[in-house]
Parts: C-alpha cells; structure tokens; sequence
C-alpha cells in the first residue's frame, strides 16, 4: 500500500499556521517534501529555521475568492504545481441552531464551506492539466451526524462532503485523487478560537447536560499523530474516498451508520410505496 521511499512532494495546505495544519506542514517537510503554507498569518517564522528553505509562506483568506486564485497561480508560478493540495481551514462556532444570527451562520458556511470550494477550483485546473494530484478535504466528526449545539459545523462539513464526493467522480478521469479526512479530537486551537452564540434561557438544560457529556467522554490527541496518517494516506495508490482518524470517530461512523440501516430496514414499507412509474404528464396547451 505504501511506497518505501517516496519521492519529494510539493504540498498546498490552508489553515498551515497553527494546528492540524501546521502538524501537516512539518510532517511533510520533515521528510523532505516543500510545503505552501498557506493561512490569514502565514509567515516562515512559524517554522524550525533548518525546514524554512523549502516553505513558502502564502497569507490567505481562503473567504476571499478573488484572493484565493491570485494565490494558488502565484504558487504555481513559484514552484510549478502541487501534488497534495489540503483544505484545511476552518472555524468553529458552537450554539443551538434556533440561536444562530443571520451573520453567524453565513460566516461559519464561508469558512468552511465556501472556503474550500474556492481553494478547490482554483487548483484543479493545474491537477486536471498535470493528470495527477490527490485532494485532502479536511471534514469533521461532525460530519457523521448533527449533533445538539453543534448544527452549523456540521452543515458546513456536510456540505463539504457532497461537494467532495461529486469533485472525486468528476477529477478521477484526469488522474486526480480525493479523500474526505474525517477527525475526531485534537489538541488544536479550534476550542480556543471558536466562537459562541448569544445562549437562549431555554436550553440552559441541555447545553449543561452537554458540558457533562463532554467533560466525562472527551478524547483529544496529539495532531502530530492525524498528520502521520495522512502522510501514509497520500502515500498509498489506492487511497480511499474517506478516512475516519480516531477510534472514537471510527466507532462513532459505525454506530451511526447501523442506526440509519435499521431505521431504512423499519421503514423499508413506507419507503417502496412511495414510487411507482406513470407516464410523464401531458403538457398542457398554451
């Protein structure tokens, strides 16, 4: 599945500042690969002075199309193309979904939806013309299920996943890969950066049954360690459409995933019923 020595690569990440992206970026150029570490703060100096040489530090607002493209073509012109691209950036805003501003809401879909699709069009191009490159979207645990206070996330990454599984089917004839990283916990700072909703009285019960929930059940893990993976996933030359990293997430998929089979099962009746062929209907006479 993995190559014994393979050969430098050229790598564009969002988000390479700080976190998951940043413990990808140092992978990879600890091995040998050059990295475009792109963020809102990018600079080399986030860097260990002996990797900077083969970094190249792009700032970048990945909201902003317009800059997005004028990015990527500057980093093509610099180092010739890109064989991973990692749409990585993103926030979190946690709240009740009846508490969200119309303001919240679109900010959390542009950060992590309309972000990547910006960084995806502007790169497939290039990987379309060089017939090769593999696309890592970087998804969530939330994209499993919605869960309560964390509904605009998890409508972002599900968004995010639909459009990732159409880019695979349409990408894969030009020799272009796609995978759906799917994380649980990290020692990132998207807890500490995250912002929050003005809280309505109404779910004060719940929202502390949450905190309970999470103080008890909790799993975090060093990001060092999601970044090694993708390391062996980029490696592989038959990487899969998904990658769940984590026991807790990976149990979680599993769990998820029998509860919607035995819900389709229980209404499998109900469901066959409501098709049945007709002819298409008269159009009527203008």
């Amino acid at each position: 599945m993995r190559p014994s020595s393979p050969a430098p690569r050229t790598w564009f990440i969002t988000g390479a500042s700080r976190g998951l992206g940043r413990a990808l970026a140092v992978a990879a150029l600890e091995r040998g690969d050059r990295v475009v570490a792109a963020s809102r703060t990018a600079t080399v100096d986030a860097f260990d002075p002996a990797l900077r040489e083969r970094v190249l530090a792009l700032p970048l607002d990945v909201t902003d199309r317009d800059a997005v493209c004028a990015g990527v073509e500057a980093a093509v012109e610099r180092l010739g193309g890109f064989d991973v691209v990692v749409n990585n950036a993103g926030t979190l805003s946690m709240g009740m979904v009846e508490e969200f501003t119309e303001g919240e809401a679109r900010a959390q879909l542009e950060a992590n939806f309309f972000g990547a699709l910006w960084v995806t069009q502007a790169v497939l191009p290039h990987l379309r013309r060089q017939g090769s490159g593999h696309l890592l979207q970087v998804s969530s645990i939330a994209a499993l299920a919605g869960f309560a206070s964390t509904g605009l996330y998890s409508a972002s990454k599900f968004a995010l996943e639909g459009l990732s599984e159409a880019v695979a089917s349409e990408a894969a004839s030009f020799g272009v890969k796609v995978t759906i990283v799917q994380p649980g916990g990290y020692w990132t700072d998207l807890y500490s950066s995250m912002t929050s909703t003005t809280p309505l009285d109404a779910y004060g019960p719940l929202r502390a049954e949450l905190e309970r929930q999470w103080a008890e059940g909790s799993v975090d893990s060093d990001p060092r360690l999601a970044a090694d993976a993708m390391l062996t996933l980029v490696d592989s030359d038959d990487p899969p459409l998904r990658l769940l990293l984590g026991s807790m997430v990976y149990d979680l998929a599993h769990d998820v995933s029998r509860r919607r089979a035995d819900d389709w099962a229980a209404w499998e009746e109900v469901s066959r019923a409501a098709e049945h062929a007709v002819d298409a209907p008269a159009v009527a006479a203008g």
